[in-house]
């Protein structure tokens, strides 16, 4: 099962102008390469077969005649081969020259699709040379002894595989206003091939990898390029060999520019994936074309796939480079700021009530509500900060919250709820002893009631403190932390808090602050509802009771993103913590999430407000509406 992956490759081979015999020799090799690295698509650049830099030679019988020699021979040479392989080649049709891309596989050309826009250039005068594809008369052409589609309105739709089908344009159709490859995704291409021959010059290579990335995004497909490399005639120009693969805006595989020898870049594209963001995005077919384009029908070879060539990030909500994800986490902090500071705004409200018990959530709370007090020019004295220790609290985040809240300025208060939780047992008839899910949840809703009263007694807004990941586990007391006035980590997930107040630490708090953040990030992860062990440590730890976090966080991006199948997200979490975790543990934690994801809806139908900072967020007036009652069956069955 290879899960809506399919494995294309980009090629730059090595050449000679206007031999087509060797080049055609370089092209089957490679062929040959990506059949047996079990691609099922590879790609080579423009006019592969004679050179892009023929110039007049182009107007030369012999040069055309053996074209299709070479043709012959690279059907004659994959009629074994699943592969599909696209090729460029100049063809005489209708009476015109046309600069076309070729789809073949087992012997067979599946189809033609000659360049629409021909550019003019001084270096690029191939006007002079071709005509556009729109000029075309016929939309067969005989070829090899073969009657085979052409023409601009040709896609490739795959029998065997739901969502795959491909186009194809030619180099300079990319970089019009409106490519052909757009007309192509609306009426159904996931894969966009571009066979190119881009020459190098100055801050070109930055542009035309902005084209690619951003066309693949725009279009919500892959987008698989690749252009001649350095053996092309240098007479005035210089051609550098860049192909890429790039799939919804990422890059997936990129080759190195200049290279002597040949090139060939793999990339495994999601189908699944594009496909879920098409149907999600109802304004992607709202602008149909008039135009219309004919499938050719053909059938996918199937492989597997051993070792995914992309990269599966463990930690999808935390980018790995360093730069991109200082500039993330300060792009998060300001949106939660510019929210809270909003609804202070909004309500005339002027001071904030925050419960810090020396956490993760909590700090980053705190750390934003600051911020939006001295964006506002409200003393930071207004923030009535109160740690409320109970059964659970240990000296460790006890000493955390007083170290906090005094290094910030804020109004620091400490009640201790256990006496009032004492008496709620005496008053509901709860023997103290008894350590179960009534014990627990006293404490949460006792706290909640003491912040939810000191705000009404104050003139205050509860600042609410609980996350995405604790909200998708449904980890948090039915209208305890559960509930506030304004929730300000409410889309964020349990492993960015971490990078956020790490973020915070380095380049946002200085002095006493910056060194109790630290601490707060080496503390482990607790609700604090049970005694703490006999040496005062926490007894408690959230993930050995539900599984890591970090397995969790990804369980949900690749859901709620993606619809990720159950299978699939163990298959990809299997790839992504190899080495860390057992298959068997992965689908323990799998497991867990489906159930409590399902079974705790109904906190999540009645969530306060807070602001959305990424893709995903599962409040229910937005992105996630779910019925409370909806069975897990058909998850679990599936993951079994």
């Amino acid at each position: 099962m290879n899960y809506g992956f399919i494995r294309v490759a980009a090629a730059v081979p090595e050449l000679k102008v206007a031999d087509c015999e060797y080049n055609t020799e370089q092209i089957i090799n490679i062929i040959n390469k990506a059949e047996e690295a079990e691609a099922q698509f590879v790609v080579f650049p423009e006019l592969s077969i004679t050179s892009y830099t023929c110039a007049d030679l182009f107007h030369q019988q012999a040069l055309l005649k053996e074209c299709i020699t070479q043709l012959t021979r690279i059907l004659e040479k994959t009629r074994k081969l699943g592969v599909v392989v696209l090729i460029g080649m100049p063809l005489n049709v209708d009476n015109q020259l046309f600069n076309c891309a070729v789809a073949v596989q087992h012997g067979r050309i599946l189809g033609v699709v000659p360049k629409t826009y021909i550019p003019n250039y001084s270096e690029f005068y191939e006007k002079r040379w071709f005509a556009t594809g729109l000029k075309a008369i016929n939309d067969t052409v005989m070829l090899c002894g073969q009657q085979v589609p052409f023409g601009v309105d040709v896609l490739f739709e795959a029998a065997n595989v739901p969502g795959l089908c491909f186009g194809m344009e030619v180099c300079e159709d990319l970089w019009v206003p409106i490519p052909p490859s757009s007309y192509q995704a609306v009426y159904g291409a996931t894969i966009l091939f571009n066979l190119s021959a881009s020459n190098e010059i100055v801050g070109k290579y930055e542009y035309r990898r902005e084209l690619v990335r951003q066309q693949s995004a725009k279009c919500t497909a892959a987008y698989v390029y690749t252009s001649s490399g350095i053996h092309e005639s240098t007479t005035d120009i210089v051609f550098g060999g860049h192909a890429m693969i790039a799939e919804y805006g990422g890059m997936l595989a990129e080759s190195e520019r200049f290279q002597e020898s040949e090139q060939l870049i793999y990339g495994d594209i999601d189908i699944q994936k594009l496909m879920s963001d098409r149907y999600k995005n109802t304004s992607f077919m709202e602008a149909l074309p008039g135009k219309k384009f004919r499938k050719v029908q053909f059938e996918v070879k199937n492989v597997e796939l051993k070792g995914l060539k992309r990269y599966v990030d463990p930690h999808p909500f935390v980018p790995s480079n360093a730069a991109t994800r200082d500039n993330r986490c300060k792009e998060i902090f300001a949106i939660q700021t510019s929210g809270l500071a909003k609804r202070i705004k909004h309500t005339g409200l002027k001071k904030a009530v925050i419960g810090i018990s020396g956490g993760l959530d909590s700090t980053l709370a705190l750390l934003v509500t600051a911020r939006a007090f001295d964006s506002l020019g409200i003393s930071r004295e207004n923030i009535v900060a109160i740690t409320m220790p109970g059964f659970g609290t240990t000296n460790t985040t006890y000493t955390n919250a007083l170290e906090l809240m005094g290094s910030m300025g804020v109004s620091i208060s400490e009640i201790d709820i256990k006496p009032s939780c004492i008496q709620h047992f005496k008053d509901i008839g709860h023997d103290p002893d008894i350590h179960d899910v009534t014990y627990e949840n006293v404490q949460a809703r006792e706290r909640t009631q003491v912040l939810m009263d000191i705000a009404n007694k104050q003139g205050g807004l509860v600042i609410g403190t609980g996350d995405l990941s604790e909200l998708a586990l449904g980890w948090c007391t039915y209208n305890g932390d559960h509930m506030s006035m304004y929730a300000v980590n409410t889309s964020i997930p349990k492993t960015l808090v971490k990078s956020l107040v790490q973020w915070a630490a380095e380049n946002v708090f200085e002095g006493a602050t910056k060194d109790v953040l630290y601490r707060i990030l080496n503390t482990p992860i607790s609700p604090e509802l049970l005694p703490p062990s006999p040496t005062g440590e926490i007894e408690q730890k959230t993930e050995d009771i539900v599984g890591p976090y970090e397995l969790h966080d990804f369980f949900l991006y690749h859901m709620m993103r993606y619809g990720a199948s159950p299978r699939k997200i163990l298959f990809l979490a299997e790839k992504s913590f190899d080495g860390k975790y057992s298959a068997e543990e992965i689908k323990k934690w799998l497991r867990m999430f489906y159930r409590r994801f399902f079974s705790q809806q109904f906190k999540r139908s009645c969530l306060p407000d807070g602001p959305k900072v990424g893709t995903i967020s599962l409040s229910p007036r937005g992105d996630w509406r779910m019925p409370s009652d909806a069975e897990a069956r058909l998850w679990l069955k599936e993951l079994e």
